[in-house]
């Protein structure tokens, strides 16, 4: 069964930044696209760190010596980063250089899981040798999500049932609506089962799985047996 992956949805056409731009550039390109951050990318391509609202808020955000009064700062930006970032004007000092990336092969799922794990709305995609081939945003993510429910039905029935787990689809009656997939049949095994929703869930467009699926065998009742089967003295 094929995996969605991040090259599918991705943004190709990449705004980004070079050490050197400034700060008021940089200001300047996050407003006139609405973006939140920017990738900064070297000479050759390869990406050296990214510049968010909250780096250029950490340089602004510093004591006001003449006044003499206390020097405020947002709450989300940690004391530390102000004090690493005050009096930075180009973006390779006022970048951050932990990134979190994705590759072109990624699946949309890992990559989704990723972003929801950050917290990120947005992460740069890079290729084996590091250099920015795209950017993928949780809109990216989320457009997998607007295919037809007789799409996914099809994908469901001819892919994952009968092309990957090799499962007679006559065994298995499958329903989706707004993208929740519905289950119901019976196979061989408890395995069997647990196999077919797990395959439902990495396709594209599948929001959730509801499983009525019944087995024949549950092979885990040999398994408890053999474990509570006390052990042999000689």
């Amino acid at each position: 069964m094929r995996r969605p992956t991040v090259s599918e949805v991705m943004s190709s056409e990449v705004v980004s930044v070079d050490p050197q731009t400034s700060f008021a550039a940089i200001v300047e390109i996050l407003a006139r696209n609405g973006f939140r951050a920017v990738p900064v990318v070297a000479a050759d391509g390869t990406l050296c760190g990214v510049v968010s609202e909250a780096d250029l808020m950490a340089t602004v955000a510093r004591p006001d010596a003449a006044a003499g009064a206390p020097w405020w700062r947002p709450r989300h930006i940690r004391r530390g980063l102000i004090a690493a970032k005050a009096g930075a004007t180009t973006a390779a000092e006022l970048m951050s250089t932990e990134v979190e990336t994705v590759t072109p092969r990624t699946t949309i799922a890992a990559a989704a899981r990723r972003m929801a794990e950050g917290r990120l709305s947005w992460m740069p995609v890079v290729d084996r040798s590091g250099r920015v081939v795209g950017v993928l945003s949780r809109r990216d993510v989320l457009a997998g999500f607007l295919r037809d429910d007789e799409a996914i039905r099809a994908e469901v029935v001819d892919d994952v049932l009968a092309g990957t787990l090799l499962i007679d689809p006559a065994r298995v009656a499958v329903e989706v609506h707004a993208g929740v997939v519905t289950l119901d049949g019976e196979l061989d095994t408890y395995d069997d089962t647990q196999l077919a929703v797990q395959f439902v869930e990495q396709v594209a467009g599948v929001v959730a799985v509801e499983s009525r699926l019944r087995h024949r065998v549950d092979e885990r009742v040999d398994e408890r047996v053999a474990e509570a089967r006390p052990a042999s003295f000689y």
